[in-house]
């Protein structure tokens, strides 16, 4: 498995839908790829930060969001 294609499956990986030689070959590169298991990890973390900037959509702003930011993500809520 190359790195680029690693990227195209990460997102089946982490929803546990790999077949498994799949899943082994993309096991088999995290071994000896640092930079794709660096990637990985990072991947990982976005997405538990996006979940948990989620957990609480109510809560206040805090104050050193730039009010630019705000107005942005409040007008595409508008949107959705």
């Amino acid at each position: 498995m190359t790195c680029r294609e690693l990227v195209e499956f990460l997102s089946a990986y982490l929803a546990g839908e790999l077949a498994r030689e799949e899943r082994g070959r993309f096991e088999e590169h995290l071994a000896v790829c640092p930079e794709c298991a660096r990637y990985l990890r990072s991947y990982e973390e976005t997405i538990a930060l996006a979940r948990g900037a989620f957990a609480h959509p109510d809560d206040p702003v805090p104050a050193d969001v730039p009010e630019e930011l705000v107005r942005a993500v409040l007008a595409a809520r508008r949107k959705a």
